[in-house]
């Protein structure tokens, strides 16, 4: 098929669950050129007279050329049309604590801004998750006694690491000089990341976002800020969809001010960027942080809807949702809030248009 175009953008959406793929292909309104389209069952071709673009897809997914359905020109958007693929179930995701944590091992802590030591050779007996934050109201439900945890706080032991939804719990007692002063910020000697927070003498708390933990004969591993952000908290994200049948979450500040409120829409999206080459050139950069040119790239993704609380803005909303029992709070530091939030903002802005919005919430993808 050939339509008119200028400049091509191409974006192609899988979703595994549906067995379905979305893909656009825009360019400017004005100054249209020819351009021709090839979908085989392993990639996709789009020519023009300057050059060409190329998707090709990963193991486990393939098109269906005869599905082609739904064609439709949106102005200033582009060619959108439907596809059928026969894609793999999503991967199972890889819990957050386990991929880096294991009982007995020696690991150490890093700042993963920096790659500065927090904690070293600290060798971990036990690595247990933390009740939900709503434990102890429901013990009265299991019991026929009185509470036996009653004003029993939750306190690791020396070689303990318990894992709450967005954090480490540790004890660093004998790792710090002096008494730990209790709420007194974890700051990194070196680039001065807030870490986490020192709760009382015996419990330390780090937040996933910015420490890397990792096996003590291992190294410390350069990951881009950007893809790491993402990477841990779309995977806090489907972990507690999943565990607590929760999808609406407010993310929220040491101090308790929402920055953001998030609506996990789906888990199991494959975005899929186009080969660049000196002849085929990329023009859709969605998540495009840590790409290299001549590289092609497939992302499984989570999909999520997000609305930004920053300078009062959706303050009813912010309010009516932390009333709301069915929505989890996850909080993290300030600054990383703030990060998100201008991760979401760019992606958001890199969709098509007609993508970006979806009633009053913006749509981004974050990166597994």
């Amino acid at each position: 098929m050939a339509v008119a175009a200028a400049e091509t953008r191409v974006f192609l959406e899988v979703r595994r669950r549906l067995q379905s793929a979305l893909l656009i292909l825009g360019g400017p309104d004005e100054g249209g050129m020819h351009l021709d389209i090839s979908i085989t069952p392993t990639s996709l071709l789009v020519r023009t007279p300057d050059g060409c673009t190329e998707i090709r897809l990963p193991a486990g997914v393939r098109l269906v050329p005869s599905s082609c359905g739904g064609l439709q020109y949106i102005s200033g958007d582009g060619l959108h049309l439907r596809l059928r693929v026969q894609a793999e179930s999503s991967p199972q995701p890889i819990s957050v604590f386990n991929q880096s944590l294991q009982a007995q091992e020696c690991c150490t802590f890093y700042c993963q801004s920096c790659g500065e030591v927090t904690i070293k050779d600290r060798k971990l007996l036990r690595v247990l998750p933390l009740p939900s934050e709503n434990w102890s109201a429901l013990v009265g439900e299991w019991c026929c006694h009185p509470d036996p945890f009653a004003n029993r706080p939750l306190h690791p032991r020396e070689n303990d690491c318990f894992i709450g939804d967005s954090f480490f719990l540790v004890n660093l007692k004998s790792d710090l000089e002096q008494e730990p002063k209790a709420n007194t910020k974890v700051i990194c000697k070196r680039c001065k990341v807030t870490l986490g927070e020192i709760m009382s003498s015996e419990t330390t708390i780090f937040y996933m976002t910015e420490v890397i933990i990792r096996p003590s004969e291992g190294s410390f591993p350069n990951i881009p800020r950007s893809q790491f952000l993402q990477s841990i908290i779309a995977q806090c994200l489907v972990e507690l969809s999943s565990a607590r049948s929760t999808f609406r979450f407010t993310i929220q500040g040491q101090d308790g001010k929402v920055y953001i409120l998030l609506w996990v829409l789906n888990s199991d999206s494959l975005v899929i960027e186009p080969l660049r080459s000196s002849s085929c050139s990329r023009k859709f950069p969605l998540l495009e942080s840590s790409l290299e040119a001549g590289s092609g790239s497939a992302w499984n993704a989570i999909k999520v809807l997000y609305q930004p609380c920053i300078k009062s803005r959706n303050k009813e909303l912010a309010s009516s949702w932390e009333g709301d029992i069915s929505v989890h709070p996850l909080t993290l530091p300030s600054a990383t809030c703030l990060e998100l939030l201008l991760i979401l903002s760019r992606n958001n802005a890199s969709l098509p248009l007609s993508l970006r919005q979806m009633n009053s919430f913006q749509v981004a993808f974050l990166k597994m």
